[in-house]
Formats: C-alpha cells, sequence, structure tokens
C-alpha cells in the first residue's frame, strides 16, 4: 500500500467501525436487529468502507485537495459569509436538490435526474435506518401502530389513517419513482445516437438496470403480501436482497459514486464565485485575469495561479516561454488558435 493511501484505509477503518457501533446502539445492543436483513446490513457496511476509501483518495488528489481546501476556507470566513449568505442554500438548490442547471439544458433529461435521485435517496433514508434497527414499529392494541428510533417512541398513528399507509408504502412509492426515472434513462441510452456510441455497458448500463431489478421486486413484494396471499414471497425476497447488495456495492467503483461527490461542487462553486469577486482573505477588491491574446475576462488570479500550482504538483509545466507566458493565461478560444499555430509551424502546409 503506497503512504498516500493509509489515511483513506484509516479513515475507511474507522467509519466502518462508528457504523457498527451505531448498530449496536442504536438497536439497543442488537435486540431490535433483524437478523433477516443481515445480508443488507453487511454490504452497507462493505459498501460504506469502500466509499470512505475511495473518496478520501478523491479528495486527496492534488486538484481535488486544492480546491476543497480553499472552499471551506472561503466558508468559514466571516466577511464571506456575510457577503454570501443565500449562495450556499441557492447552490444547494440549483446543484443538488433541485437540480435546475439540468432542465436548462432539457426537461426530459431533468425529469430522469430528479426521479432517480430523489428515488434513490430516499429509499436510503428509509431502508437504512430499518436494516440497522434504528427503526421499528409496535403494535398498541387497538388499531395504532407506535414509531420508535433508537429505542426512544417518537409518535403514535393509526394503522388504517393515510399516514400509516404513507410510511408503510413508502418504498413503493420510491420504486414507482425509480422505474420512471430509470425507464427514461434506458429509453434514452437505447435510442440517442451520441449515448450508443460512448456509454459502455458496465459503467452506464448495468447501475441502471440494477435499479430497475430493485424496484421490480420491492414492489413484487407488496404485490405478494397484499393480493398473492405469500406466494413467491421467499424467492422475490431472496431476488430483491441480491440486487440490492449488488447495487451497494457496485456504488463505490461505479456511476453512482457521483453522487457522493457531488456535494463538493457547492464548495467550488463559493470559491470560484468569490475568488472572482474577492481576494481570498476579504482583504481588497481582486482584479479579474484577462488573456493575454485578447484580452477577454478570465477567472480571477486567484483562480488562475491556484491550477497553475495543481499543475506543477502534478509535473505538468505549460510555461510557453518567453514573453507568451503560461497557457493557462488565455481563453479558450486562443489556446485554439496557439494549438493551430503550433500544428502550422511543425507540418508547415501539410498542415493544411
Amino acid at each position: 500500500m503506497q503512504r498516500r493511501e493509509l489515511p483513506a484505509a484509516a479513515l475507511a477503518v474507522l467509519a466502518t467501525l462508528v457504523l457498527l457501533v451505531l448498530i449496536y446502539i442504536g438497536s439497543r445492543g442488537l435486540r431490535d436487529f433483524d437478523s433477516a436483513l443481515i445480508g443488507y446490513a453487511v454490504a452497507t457496511v462493505f459498501a460504506l468502507a469502500a466509499i470512505v476509501y475511495r473518496y478520501t483518495l478523491w479528495l486527496t488528489r492534488p486538484p481535488t485537495w486544492r480546491y476543497f481546501k480553499a472552499g471551506w476556507t472561503t466558508f468559514l470566513s466571516w466577511r464571506n459569509f456575510r457577503r454570501y449568505t443565500t449562495l450556499i442554500p441557492i447552490a444547494w438548490w440549483r446543484d443538488i436538490f433541485g437540480q435546475t442547471f439540468i432542465r436548462r439544458r432539457s426537461r426530459q433529461r431533468w425529469i430522469m435526474h430528479m426521479s432517480i435521485f430523489w428515488g434513490v435517496v430516499i429509499s436510503c433514508l428509509i431502508t437504512f435506518p430499518l436494516t440497522f434497527g434504528w427503526i421499528r414499529f409496535t403494535f398498541v392494541p387497538p388499531d395504532h401502530y407506535q414509531l420508535w428510533f433508537f429505542g426512544f417512541p417518537v409518535f403514535t398513528f393509526p394503522t388504517r389513517a393515510g399516514t400509516g399507509f404513507a410510511l408503510f408504502h413508502a418504498l413503493d412509492f420510491t420504486a414507482l419513482l425509480l422505474i420512471i426515472g430509470v425507464g427514461i434513462a434506458l429509453w434514452r441510452r437505447t435510442t440517442d445516437v451520441g449515448l450508443r456510441t460512448t456509454q459502455r455497458f458496465g459503467f452506464d448500463l448495468v447501475p441502471l438496470v440494477l435499479l430497475f431489478a430493485i424496484a421490480i421486486t420491492g414492489l413484487a413484494l407488496t404485490a405478494s403480501s397484499l393480493w398473492w396471499h405469500g406466494k413467491f414471497y421467499w424467492f422475490i425476497s431472496l431476488a430483491h436482497q441480491v440486487t440490492v447488495v449488488a447495487w451497494l456495492l457496485s456504488i463505490p467503483f461505479g456511476k453512482f459514486f457521483h453522487i457522493v461527490q457531488r456535494p463538493a461542487s457547492i464548495g467550488v462553486t463559493l470559491y470560484q464565485t468569490v475568488s472572482h469577486d474577492v481576494e481570498h482573505y476579504g482583504r481588497s477588491r481582486a482584479e479579474p485575469g484577462r488573456c493575454r491574446r485578447c484580452g477577454e475576462e478570465l477567472p480571477s488570479q486567484q483562480f488562475i495561479g491556484d491550477l497553475r500550482a495543481t499543475l506543477g504538483e502534478l509535473g505538468q509545466d505549460y510555461d510557453l516561454g518567453g514573453d507568451r507566458g503560461w497557457l493557462q493565461e488565455y481563453c479558450p478560444t486562443c489556446k485554439r488558435v496557439l494549438r493551430g499555430q503550433a500544428y502550422y509551424g511543425g507540418v508547415g502546409r501539410r498542415f493544411l
């Protein structure tokens, strides 16, 4: 194991131990832990360890760590906080909860992302506490249920009221959300020529197929309980557990890892906005960068300086030599012009 992997491994072990302790405490010494759900619990523990390990490795990469640290430093600045109080909630809504940046591209893609995102998130918020024994229900005669959380009573509700129906069928609602989102995603990936040529089966299609199987088998469990008199319940529950376990173990290594990464974009948004308007420590106005060739406005000098420092840590030197400066000091259009001039200078008229 390389030295940079040691902190990631240590944090993964620590996160696993913390979760195990919380499972033990929240289930009152495993008295409320359902042994039938042990497969889900074990898969979740391993998935958490792998997610923390990979996320830590991702954070400690030079580019990620520089912007992650800069984002937190900017956020913890009192002056920046007073000036940009509304920036964080707006960014959370635009990038995470509402994902409005996708709606500007395509309403269909937005519905797809929102259905999958909220279907997954709400399902996890319900399933994990139930699996770990943190949430349980007890019958209160003659027709009420008591909801318990971490061994403490929360509230009592009638079994036949809307509250009871919504709680007991919440996972059915999220399954329908997933079916809508995954259905749109699979339709786009089988009809869009651009997606068909770039997608990878294991990375792009398998996670969607697993989510679809989870939703279908979950609804089948409800159907077996309510309408089929328990027929095929054992087989359906086993198939459901296998697909859920496979999906959980695929999160750290597949497409859905970006759900874990996405909140970090909030810090990058704050850093880019603040560095464009004021200096990092809030002492004075920052001059915007200018393209050395055409004069077009670029991100702040701080942003360009951090980018150059990060590339230097990665061993990538983009110094153009002479008085031409660095490649990062040019706008995208001028970068393409410089690249074309370099090609032309190298091959002459054959370039045309």
